[in-house]
């Protein structure tokens, strides 16, 4: 045990020399623009609270009147006594605003693609996965004991050649929608073609699509049209739906094969139903109020036109993440530094949450921010160029 932590010990500082050790600060009261660290505000661009309602009134009266109607614990996993009536309407709902058959909950989007994976594809089967995908898509698809073969970021020519050669049984094409990381959106028109072509199925991880692209805030299928009982949807529902969760959309008999097979349902306790009654709520206000996406558009385009004489470069996005590269761990580092001691909040990312090399700021829109507060952003990002750029 004594060298066991002396290894970790000799790790932990490792990580500190390369500018790579994290840290956590502790937020006091709600979510939205302006978050108290201690007894200071900080503006904040690290949310993914990307319309604004995390703390939203008709959403904290939802959650009231669910704890009322059901109090707090779900007591057991879905499939023992959890699966409340909340969360069947909850499911009904979703499937029918993403136009899918039928959707099934799942406690987190991490959750939900560590079930999905395996219970698709195995030993003999193979899955194909764009280089940037989140954490969950990779290790969901390692935890399958599929062969796995990783194609350069959105290169639907490369994809084609490793589907072409491949005699697998079953493949599966996973991709996020929209990349957490560069904020661009994949090609998912091309890639639902590739798999109609070769036969595959295909994994859409919407997390940072769902209620800020398409009609309505449907998501990235919506954005582009697409509909095919080949696609399985992901949605997660702690982000631009302001609440917490997640849930899988797609043809019925595949999402009936989820719960019968997806581990991380079957074995994990149901998650609160007052999460379901206020999802419920979130839901209302992401189809109805389009102001929210208008809003969001428009300082996208401020934020974008503000940097864009900066040496450094921000990456191509239409999305409410916008990803300033500056490629050097400790100038990452430093610039959060900067902005920080001029009271606003936005995360250096760095490897290996990034690729080598490409550490940046990762700076999150939300519709709650005012063009005032991206104006202060954009000012306090030029100041700090002086010096750094």
């Amino acid at each position: 045990m004594p060298d066991l932590m002396a290894q970790i010990g000799d790790q932990l500082t490792q990580l500190q020399e390369r500018q790579l050790l994290r840290r956590r600060r502790t937020v006091e009261g709600p979510q939205g623009p302006i978050l108290n660290v201690g007894d200071k505000p900080y503006l904040a661009f690290c949310s993914n609270d990307y319309l604004g309602l995390a703390n939203h009134p008709a959403l904290i009266a939802a959650a009231h009147a669910g704890l009322d109607a059901y109090g707090v614990g779900a007591g057991a996993s879905a499939l023992i006594s959890g699966h409340t009536r909340a969360v069947e309407d909850l499911e009904t709902a979703l499937a029918e605003f993403v136009g899918a058959p039928r959707a099934l909950h799942f406690s987190t989007g991490y959750m939900a693609n560590l079930g999905i994976i395996p219970a698709l594809a195995g030993p003999g089967d193979t899955i194909f996965s764009d280089r940037l995908n989140h954490a969950c898509l990779i290790d969901g698809a390692r935890l399958s004991g599929a062969q796995f073969r990783i194609y350069p970021h959105a290169d639907v020519a490369r994809l084609e050649y490793l589907l072409k050669k491949n005699a697998s049984p079953r493949k599966l094409v996973i991709s996020d929608a929209v990349f957490s990381m560069d904020g661009d959106i994949a090609p998912l028109q091309e890639l639902l073609a590739l798999c109609e072509k070769y036969d595959a199925w295909l994994l859409v991880d919407d997390a940072h699509g769902f209620g800020v692209l398409g009609p309505q805030g449907r998501g990235s299928l919506a954005h582009f049209g697409l509909a095919s009982p080949r696609i399985l949807y992901m949605g997660t529902l702690g982000k631009a739906a302001g609440v917490y969760g997640a849930f899988v959309a797609g043809d019925a008999s595949l999402i009936e094969w989820l719960l019968q097979r997806a581990r991380t349902y079957i074995f994990t306790t149901a998650s609160p139903p007052l999460l379901a009654t206020t999802l419920l709520a979130s839901l209302e206000l992401v189809r109805t109020e389009e102001w929210r996406r208008q809003h969001l558009r428009q300082l996208i385009e401020r934020l974008r036109a503000g940097l864009a004489s900066l040496s450094w470069p921000v990456l191509p996005s239409q999305t409410p993440i916008q990803a300033l590269v500056v490629q050097d761990n400790r100038l990452a580092l430093d610039l959060m530094e900067g902005l920080h001691k001029q009271g606003i909040w936005v995360p250096a990312i760095r490897p290996p949450t990034v690729p080598k090399k490409t550490a940046r700021l990762r700076i999150s829109l939300s519709a709650a921010h005012t063009a005032e507060q991206i104006d202060r952003l954009i000012d306090g990002l030029h100041t700090l160029a002086k010096h750094y750029g």
